[in-house]
């Protein structure tokens, strides 16, 4: 039995997705640990430029999945070909970043496989020959150990933003690219995909975002949202907001970031007068940089904040526009 690590890459239009570093970067960390190799997995159809560019990390392999069955996304086409892929190499552990796609396959693939997925984890810590992952529960009030029993594989997929992008070793030389025979059949796959869901008209997908400028109660009133849609613009920016913005609908639910909203990891997260509520921790907390105006001094958003500004942000704001302007002019 090996004891590898295998790596899923979600790729989206063409493109490697996002997520898919931060897998890379988790199962990374995981091999280190383990002193074991790291294996990135692709599936669907003319993968083969996909399979390049993640070969560029420090991988020991790819394997490329195709099939005529995977060139569309289902759950019963991918949990398919991961089973194959995960039974012919059986490795001891199976990563995934917690996106939407896998939320919708990786739990079926588990129960084909007759074992139990542990998902949306925050990260891990090792303990002797024991890897224990740890997940928020109660809305990101508490934190909860959980441990594999049993033989592998183990199977974990870790929240947006938990591991870094960045962090992904690049490996001195290209992986080595091998191609998996899959058998589907047509019969095995039962859905047909139709248009991608979207939660709203103007859905945005703010854990692509690099930059976030994010409002709470603070902003006071809907007519003074212009002012952080302007720091937005100047920034380059995209805009979010704690749930009161949302509920009192200043902004669409799209926009939301917290335990009920997007889970986000921009290189930049300016908070404006947001109280920082555990709520909302939970969806921000792995910015790279946050930068929190708030008049209250005690606000929890300070504790986790890289830098904190304790003022009125109608004061603070409107220089602040004015001197990106000038850099930028510059």
């Amino acid at each position: 039995m090996a004891d590898e690590i295998i790596v899923y890459a979600e790729h989206q239009d063409g493109k490697l997705a996002r997520p898919t570093w931060e897998a890379v970067a988790a199962a990374q960390q995981l091999a280190t640990a383990l002193r074991t190799n790291c294996i990135g997995t692709i599936a669907g159809e003319n993968v083969g430029s996909l399979a390049e560019e993640l070969a560029a990390a420090g991988l020991s392999e790819v394997l490329t999945l195709e099939s005529p069955q995977l060139a569309q996304y289902t759950p019963d086409g991918y949990s398919a070909a991961l089973r194959q892929v995960i039974e012919s190499r059986h490795p001891r552990f199976v990563v995934f970043s917690h996106t939407y796609q896998v939320r919708d396959f990786a739990p079926k693939l588990a129960a084909s496989l007759d074992r139990v997925l542990i998902g949306d984890s925050l990260g891990y810590r090792r303990e002797g020959e024991r890897i224990i992952f740890i997940r928020q529960v109660f809305q990101g009030k508490f934190s909860a150990d959980a441990e594999f029993r049993g033989e592998p594989p183990y199977i974990v997929s870790f929240q947006a933003g938990a591991f870094r992008q960045d962090s992904v070793q690049r490996g001195a030389g290209r992986a080595k690219i091998s191609s998996v025979e899959i058998n589907i059949s047509p019969e095995t796959v039962r859905t047909r995909p139709q248009e991608k869901f979207r939660e709203a008209r103007q859905a945005v997908d703010l854990s692509q975002a690099e930059i976030i400028v994010a409002v709470g109660r603070g902003i006071k009133k809907p007519e003074y949202m212009e002012l952080a849609q302007k720091l937005a613009e100047a920034l380059g920016a995209e805009i979010g907001a704690s749930r009161p913005i949302c509920d009192n609908g200043w902004l669409p639910m799209d926009r939301q970031i917290g335990s009920s909203g997007q889970t986000v990891a921009p290189k930049l997260y300016l908070a404006l007068g947001i109280s920082g509520a555990i709520q909302h921790q939970v969806g921000m907390k792995a910015s790279r940089t946050v930068v929190a105006i708030n008049k209250d001094r005690e606000a929890p958003i300070f504790e986790i904040a890289t830098y904190g500004v304790a003022g009125d942000l109608f004061e603070v704001v409107p220089p602040l526009i004015e001197e990106i302007k000038k850099t930028k002019a510059g």
